[in-house]
C-alpha cells in the first residue's frame, strides 16, 4: 500500500515539474492548500503519534519534541547553507549563476523526496489512517517539490535535459524510499523519533518555504482560505481515522 501511494507522489512530482514549464496564476492557491495540509499533518497527526511512540523524556523534555525541534533546525540549516552558496555563486562580476549550484539544490530536493517515501512507509507501519494522512500531505507537497526541482535546476543555467533528468529523479525518489520500508519493520521508539524529526522538517518547509511563496505575489484571501481548508481537511481525516 505504501509503494502504491508513493506512486501518487511520483505522478504529483512530475505534474509539478510540468507546471513549472507552464506556470499559471493559480499556483499560489495550490501552494496555499499544500501548506495547510502539511501544517495539519504535523500538528494534528505526526506529533501526537510521535509523542505516543517515543514518549521518553530527555532532560525533562519528550524525545519526540526534541527531535521535532532538531528537524526544524536541520531543515533551516540546510536551506541557509544552500542560500549562502547560491548568493556566493550568483554574485560574480558578470552576474552569471553557476549550474552546479542548481544541481546541488535539486539533489537536496531528491534526497528530501526519498525521505518523504520513507515517511509514507513508516506511517503505514503505524496504521492505515496515519499512513493516508501523511501520504496526502507528502503528495500535496511533492507538487511543489517537482515545481521547485525543475525551476532550481533551470534557473542556474542548466540545460533543459538536465532539469528534466533531475525532475525524474525527484519523482522516483519517494517510490524508492517507500519500497525500502518493505524490507524492515521500524521499532516503535525509533519510529516515534523519526516521525518527530520529520515533523520538524515538514513544518519548516510549510512555514518558511511553501506559505511565504504562496503569499509572496498573491496575498489574496482565497490563498488564505485554501490554507485553512487544507488544515481543516486533515482534522477531518484524523477524526474519521480515529
Amino acid at each position: 500500500m505504501a509503494v502504491f501511494v508513493a506512486l501518487g507522489a511520483f505522478l504529483m512530482t512530475l505534474a509539478g515539474g510540468w507546471t513549472a514549464q507552464r506556470v499559471t496564476d493559480r499556483r499560489h492557491l495550490v501552494l496555499g492548500l499544500a501548506g495547510g495540509l502539511m501544517l495539519g499533518v504535523v500538528g494534528l497527526d505526526l506529533l501526537p503519534e510521535a509523542l505516543e511512540a517515543a514518549g521518553d523524556e530527555v532532560f525533562g523534555v519528550p524525545a519526540a519534541l526534541l527531535l521535532f525541534v532538531a528537524g526544524f533546525l536541520l531543515a533551516h540549516l540546510v536551506e541557509r547553507l544552500l542560500a549562502a552558496r547560491r548568493a556566493a555563486h550568483g554574485a560574480d562580476e558578470h552576474g552569471h549563476r553557476s549550474p552546479e549550484v542548481g544541481l546541488t539544490a535539486a539533489a537536496a530536493m531528491v534526497g528530501h523526496s526519498a525521505m518523504d517515501g520513507v515517511a509514507i512507509g513508516a506511517a503505514f507501519q503505524v496504521g492505515g489512517g496515519m499512513g493516508a494522512a501523511v501520504a496526502l500531505a507528502v503528495i500535496a507537497h511533492d507538487f511543489a517539490d517537482g515545481f521547485n526541482t525543475y525551476t532550481l535546476t533551470s534557473l542556474y543555467g542548466n540545460a533543459r535535459r538536465r532539469a528534466i533528468a533531475m525532475l525524474v529523479a525527484d519523482a522516483v525518489a519517494p517510490v524508492v524510499g517507500a519500497s525500502s520500508t518493505l524490507l524492515f519493520t521500524i521499532p516503535e521508539g525509533a519510529l516515534g523519533a523519526y516521525l518527530g524529526l520529520f515533523g520538524g522538517v515538514l513544518l519548516y518547509l510549510a512555514a518558511a518555504e511553501i506559505l511565504p511563496e504562496a503569499h509572496h505575489e498573491h496575498p489574496a484571501r482565497s490563498t488564505l482560505l485554501c490554507t485553512v481548508a487544507g488544515a481543516a481537511f486533515i482534522w477531518l481525516v484524523v477524526g474519521i481515522a480515529e
